[in-house]
């Protein structure tokens, strides 16, 4: 640890809250680099190299001050962190009148510089854990031995079974959303969960990643505990943070090398589905994610939707098409369908008819069946 300028300054004006004499602080080197007075930043301190090179407290009179370069009377404390002599913390005046104040002022900057260095050691860890995360969803080209090593240092499990959650933000309480907003949303899903692993993933800067820890069975990973935690979370963004956001979960692949597998899924279900909820599953999603994209591809798309174009042609009050999607949403099961849409089983086969018959599909037939469920689904 270093002291620096900014640390002075603060160990200058903490320490001449409390008392009424001029406070220095000095350097590895002598130089004071704060102080009470002004004209003295810059100066070398004599005294203080004395206390730094002799590790004691030195104290000068009127006397001896005119001996020495850039020294007034006071009392000079060595500052001590880790077991290493840093700098000195000087006060200035009679040492009868200022000795009494020494073990205090020192205290305070101490305190200081420990603060400090705390602050600094949580940046540092906080801003490698992100650049790990960034390093295992974007598909990391150091092995699985390298990756354990850096996750060890931060104090970090990765044996521990994890997938990939994005979680895109809308708005923050209604305002823009700032760099500020989104450090704060990254707090609130770093903690109370201290095993995710959280990071700004997107350039936009409106996207979260989170590498969740999951419990993983003979049948997989339990998603019924994830929805229950997923729903834990809401509330508490939504309470705390005010944040306006949809939540996209990516399958479970093995090793550390699968979490940008794991990554992968969960950006592209966020980035494909049409549902209209704000937490979204792979699982839910996997067709319109596989398919993702493909009206870029502007002729297989126009083939795939071209007997919903002329559905949509004869169907002006859109009964066809409603019947047709509640139909695939309700797994193809008629009396589901019959059921959510308020008709009977007769009426159900009407419109089935009038639907073979406007795309040429037979909706009894798996390949014909398949085509309408993929057109349905990518419109």
């Amino acid at each position: 640890m270093q002291l620096t300028e900014s640390i002075a300054k603060q160990i200058v004006k903490r320490s001449m809250k409390i008392i009424k004499h001029s406070v220095n602080v000095i350097n590895e080197h002598g130089i004071i680099i704060g102080s009470g007075d002004p004209s003295r930043i810059s100066r070398r301190h004599e005294g203080a190299v004395l206390a730094i090179n002799e590790n004691r407290i030195v104290e000068i009179d009127g006397a001896t001050a005119k001996q020495l370069r850039g020294v007034k009377p006071g009392i000079n404390l060595p500052i001590i962190f880790q077991h290493k002599v840093i700098g000195v913390v000087g006060i200035s005046g009679d040492p009868a009148e200022v000795r009494n104040y020494g073990e205090l002022v020192k205290m305070t900057a101490e305190l200081i510089i420990e603060q400090s260095a705390l602050t600094t050691q949580f940046q540092w860890n906080k801003r490698h854990r992100e650049e790990l995360v960034l390093q295992l969803i974007q598909g990391s080209q150091l092995n699985e031995a390298q990756l354990e090593s850096i996750a060890e240092r931060l104090d970090l499990d990765l044996s521990q079974p994890r997938i990939a959650a994005i979680v895109k933000v809308d708005s923050f309480n209604g305002e823009h959303l700032s760099l500020e907003h989104l450090q704060k949303l990254v707090e609130l899903l770093e903690y109370p969960e201290r095993d995710n692993l959280v990071a700004i993933a997107s350039v936009s800067m409106n996207e979260v990643v989170v590498l969740k820890p999951i419990t993983l069975s003979d049948g997989g990973w339990s998603r019924k505990e994830e929805e229950k935690r997923i729903q834990q979370l809401m509330q508490r963004i939504a309470s705390e943070g005010k944040f306006t956001i949809r939540i996209a979960l990516g399958s479970y692949f093995p090793t550390l090398q699968g979490l940008s597998k794991s990554f992968k899924t969960a950006k592209a279900t966020i980035e494909s589905s049409s549902s209209k909820g704000n937490v979204l599953f792979y699982q839910d999603n996997i067709l319109p994610v596989i398919f993702h994209g493909l009206k870029q591809d502007t002729w297989r798309y126009e083939q795939l939707c071209q007997p919903l174009t002329r559905l949509k042609k004869n169907d002006s009050k859109g009964t066809l098409l409603k019947t047709l999607t509640v139909f695939f949403k309700q797994n193809c099961d008629i009396a589901q369908t019959c059921k959510a849409l308020y008709i009977h089983r007769n009426t159900l086969r009407y419109r089935f008819d009038k639907i073979q018959l406007e795309t040429g599909l037979d909706i009894n037939k798996i390949d014909e069946k398949t085509r309408l469920y993929l057109a349905v689904i990518n419109q």
